[in-house]
């Protein structure tokens, strides 16, 4: 039939011919982006860190402070994101990154929960560090996760501050909880210091000032962003009961969007609250300068170091970018992630911003040249 239609038999072959081509690029360019990435030294990490333990972190284990007081951690008790039958639980990372940094500047760390018991847990394996390890390998921190608090078992009187771990199940037992409410509000007006990352901030939403106002109202915050959020749930506004961004604006909050997936905190007074994940290590330190004290000195992840570079990356561009990570590279002891840069180039494509994609797989081009590794 194809012989009657020469045109259509053309087109069909430039067509198989064009496909053809683009799978061989894009295969091509997928080894090649791979070959960017420190593979043998990424499974030389994560086969140290799934061992490590909190006696192999000099951070915590060596210099020990004296004992300043408490910290109260909490976490959320849902399992699943509402009715979506999509599981859920506090995200690890944010909770023990700010667990070991209150333990290495003095402080002991209980952890709640709005049920008690045992609370589910979400570990993303891609996030996981060396902190992150140990904390699964932590027989005291287990046995605290295992057998929180109830929060309307709480004394509040034992502790100097109170930081909310973020997960998206935060979104749905926190804004209603009354004793959240009661502890919050009376820290707050107290001076004691108050702490949320992520969707942490969920319990902030509902808590009135005896004044009759919002907590938040006229108080500079960051939490997860819309932007954050429906880019990895589009339909995150039929799943939650708000959009933590939507909620936090209309009750009055200055909201303070960084770039997503950075890190970025806002400090108002006694309320300290972090954007995402990969804000946790800023707040909990600076919870810890709201508290009187100056921070232990605590080496900056490979992590941090990449966030870093994309902030300035963000700002000022990809020259200013190199520039950074040359400086990284020269200096002793510094590492900087090239996996974090790139995991950033994967949610430009996301977004459709091919622009950003090759500028941000460039630059881990660069990152690659410039390291011993």
């Amino acid at each position: 039939m194809l012989k009657k239609y020469p045109i259509i038999k053309k087109t069909l072959k430039w067509t198989l011919i064009s496909s053809t081509s683009l799978l061989v690029i894009l295969i091509i360019f997928g080894i090649w982006f791979v070959s960017l990435l420190p593979r043998e030294e990424m499974k030389a990490r994560f086969k140290t860190i799934e061992t490590s333990s909190i006696d192999s972190i000099p951070y915590v284990s060596e210099n020990v402070l004296s004992k300043r007081g408490k910290i109260l951690a909490v976490v959320t008790s849902s399992n699943t994101m509402g009715n979506s039958g999509k599981s859920t639980g506090y995200e690890l990372t944010e909770l023990s990154r700010a667990y070991y940094v209150f333990k290495a500047n003095g402080f002991d760390v209980d952890i709640a929960s709005p049920l008690g018991g045992k609370p589910p847990v979400v570990i993303d394996d891609d996030d996981m560090g060396e902190f992150d390890y140990a904390f699964l390998n932590d027989t005291i921190a287990q046995y605290k996760t295992s057998h929180t608090i109830a929060m309307n078992a709480v004394v509040a009187e034992e502790y100097q501050a109170i930081f909310f771990v973020g997960g998206k199940g935060a979104m749905f037992d926190f804004p209603d909880n009354k004793a959240i409410q009661s502890i919050i509000r009376n820290y707050y007006q107290s001076g004691k210091v108050i702490g949320a990352v992520c969707h942490g901030p969920a319990a902030l939403v509902n808590v009135t000032l005896d004044n009759g106002r919002p907590l938040i109202e006229n108080k500079k915050v960051s939490g997860f962003t819309n932007n954050e959020e429906l880019l990895l749930i589009p339909d995150a506004k039929s799943i939650f009961p708000f959009l933590l961004q939507d909620k936090l604006a209309a009750q009055g909050a200055k909201f303070n969007e960084g770039p997503m997936y950075l890190e970025n905190i806002s400090h108002d007074k006694n309320l300290i609250t972090g954007q995402n994940p990969w804000s946790t290590w800023l707040l909990a330190e600076t919870m810890i300068k709201q508290l009187g004290y100056t921070p232990k000195y605590r080496g900056i992840t490979g992590e941090e170091n990449a966030v870093k570079v994309l902030k300035v990356y963000e700002n000022y561009g990809s020259e200013k970018a190199k520039a950074l990570i040359e400086t990284m590279a020269s200096e002793e002891n510094t590492p900087m992630s090239r996996e974090f840069i790139a995991s950033h180039s994967v949610i430009a494509v996301m977004q459709g911003d091919v622009g950003r994609f090759f500028g941000l797989v460039r630059l881990v081009s660069y990152a690659k040249s410039k390291s011993k590794n």
